[in-house]
């Protein structure tokens, strides 16, 4: 009897966006399980709580019959052999994010080398994608709604109620700045 391979897709999700979605759809389709963990890190402060990052990722996921949601606090392979999986799920956008990813997956090989990393390329449409990016632009009133579901869209208006358009400040043309001894 063969054993079904459960993979875990770890990340803050703070909140979810759609290349975290593909990312989950690509290991919903190689792998039997793919347990999507909300990482509890209490050394960074996020903008939804944990249990409000999990609602939204089981919202977004629902779709996805092989895809469940949890949470997880402390070292990601301590967690694998809780959840009895060998397989870590990361998403790569960039080079960058390669480097990073890569020196993580060499750290998690030296604490359990049974654990194996898999590497998903996003969708190029999702590669300039971030969480934080996503906060950030929302928050000057910029237009989020196609890169994340609509749950996520709905919290995010909830979160941070719409204000009125702020004109951005700048130095009007050929006004220079004074140095203390009068020069330019």
């Amino acid at each position: 009897m063969k054993r079904a391979v459960k993979a875990i897709y770890p990340g803050s999700f703070d909140p979810i966006t759609n290349g975290h979605i593909y990312i989950a759809e690509r290991a919903a389709s190689i792998f039997d399980e793919v347990r999507v963990s909300v990482l509890v890190n209490s050394q960074k402060r996020s903008t939804f709580s944990v249990d409000e990052r999990c609602s939204m990722a089981r919202e977004a996921l629902s779709y996805l019959p092989n895809v469940t949601v949890g949470h997880f606090q402390g070292l990601l392979v301590d967690y694998l052999r809780c959840e009895e999986s060998r397989v870590i799920i990361r998403g790569l956008r960039a080079m960058s994010d390669f480097e990073y990813e890569f020196q993580m997956a060499l750290m998690n090989r030296q604490l359990a080398p049974e654990i194996e990393t898999f590497f998903i390329v996003t969708d190029p449409q999702y590669s300039y994608i971030s969480s934080s990016v996503i906060r950030d632009i929302f928050q000057f009133g910029g237009s989020v709604h196609d890169v994340v579901p609509p749950g996520v869209f709905r919290r995010l208006r909830e979160r941070f109620p719409p204000q009125t358009p702020q004109t951005p400040q700048r130095n009007p043309a050929g006004e220079q700045r004074k140095t203390e001894g009068g020069a330019p």
